[in-house]
């Protein structure tokens, strides 16, 4: 790859995520300050993802990879969520502005794959190349983080008050829109011909590889990637709000922690997975999850709010150790036949089945505690995703053996391996 090539990959990924970074973070906040939404109005805008997660197959599965140029569809996807994002920025209310985050979801969502398409199709080694690229999507996600904080203060308690949180939308806008051009000049990746390209939908969502639930680790595994998302859903819905209205200086910069901390334990990942095995890798990541709330629960914004960097720092282990240690079983698992359908299977499950019931899960407990009239709101939310995901975590402990052993650990960058393995992988 030469070194152009490579300046406009890393652009293009730097984009994707600073875009998504965003507003997406504190899309909570501004739901509940802006538009006056309740925690279930909350839940339906957040659970968008979810349904942009189920469509976006169809759009790569049926459309990108069979009739059209990869770097076309996605600047055409980005061109339509910069129109999106700013009937989103000029919507006074939750009706108007319903409609069209769930449009840009369902436009977005197949973008996270299409950056990966491009960028592999432009690799002759993507195990060493690839993680040099998709490092700089990060990088874009924690510089969105810290312009809202630390650049523009538009989530400072004064900020939020005058409404400036409306302003995420239009930054998140205009990066779309130069996106959505700059993928025009991105190298031309068309589509692959092939003979035995299928049109079945089993194919497309991966439900060949229902077969492998056969298997009863397996299955096990499957299922608590599907109720360890609930747990995960109240992070991305909850978190920010909560900073926010403790009184958390700067809550959305400091948010950026989880993803340097992703980073960071990205590269450990493999020692852990190779010394230790899948078992112990993936209940560390579980048992993360219940310490991380536990921590939110009981931490406040003075003393100790150390509690609270803990727990979002805690991001890169809840993350890592669960999610990309779980593509790596997967793909040993499945073997050659349904290595990408089994990765497809999972991602719709959990990105998909697994944080729509999140989202909805995680509306309903607000929306009851704040009609009971809660003295610790905050606290009584935050122990009901720790109770889930130990819950979880034993479970899995108990019941999952992994007779065949601990699977091969990989030094694969994340994502390598199914150019739509990382269709909805948050930062």
């Amino acid at each position: 790859m030469n070194s152009i090539t490579r300046i406009k990959l890393s652009t293009m990924m730097f984009l994707e995520f600073f875009i998504w970074g965003a507003w997406f973070v504190t899309l909570g906040t501004f739901l509940g300050n802006n538009l006056k939404a309740s925690e279930l109005e909350t839940a339906s805008v957040f659970s968008t993802q979810s349904f942009g997660a189920i469509i976006a197959p169809f759009i790569i599965g049926l459309i990108a990879d069979k009739y059209f140029n990869a770097e076309r569809i996605l600047g055409i996807l980005h061109l339509i969520g910069a129109f999106l994002m700013y009937q989103m920025y000029s919507a006074d209310n939750i009706a108007d502005f319903y409609p069209y985050v769930f449009a840009y979801m369902v436009a977005y969502m197949p973008t996270l794959a299409l950056v990966n398409s491009v960028s592999f199709r432009q690799m002759t080694n993507p195990e060493k190349e690839f993680s040099t690229i998709r490092v700089w999507g990060t990088i874009g996600w924690i510089v969105a983080g810290l312009s809202i904080s630390y650049l523009f203060h538009w989530d400072s308690s004064e900020g939020i008050a005058q409404g400036f949180l409306r302003n995420t939308f239009m930054m998140a806008g205009i990066a779309s829109l130069i996106l959505g051009i700059f993928s025009f000049l991105l190298p031309k990746t068309p589509p692959v011909k092939q003979q035995d390209k299928s049109n079945r939908i089993a194919d497309i969502l991966g439900l060949d590889a229902i077969s492998l639930l056969k298997n009863r680790d397996f299955l096990i595994f499957f299922i608590s990637s599907i109720l360890i998302c609930i747990p995960l859903a109240f992070y991305y819905q909850n978190a920010n709000p909560f900073l926010t209205e403790v009184g958390l200086d700067n809550p959305t910069g400091k948010m950026t922690l989880g993803q340097i901390s992703e980073v960071l334990f990205l590269l450990l990942l493999p020692v852990f997975f190779s010394r230790y095995g899948f078992k112990k890798t993936i209940l560390v990541g579980m048992f993360a999850w219940a310490v991380r709330y536990l921590l939110f629960a009981y931490g406040n914004a003075d003393e100790l709010s150390f509690m609270l960097i803990v727990g979002i720092a805690l991001h890169g282990i809840c993350y890592d150790f669960f999610f990309v240690s779980g593509q790596i079983y997967t793909d040993a698992r499945a073997g050659e036949k349904y290595k990408s359908s089994a990765q497809g299977l999972v991602t719709l499950a959990t990105y998909g089945v697994g944080m729509l019931i999140g989202f909805w899960v995680a509306g309903f407990i607000s929306e009851y505690y704040k009609g009971a009239g809660s003295e610790n709101f905050w606290q009584d939310v935050w122990l009901v995703p720790a109770g889930i995901a130990a819950v979880v975590a034993l479970l899995f402990m108990l019941f999952f053996k992994d007779k065949q052993g601990p699977a091969v650990a990989t030094d694969k960058p994340f994502g390598v391996g199914s150019e739509r393995q990382e269709l909805t992988s948050l930062p």
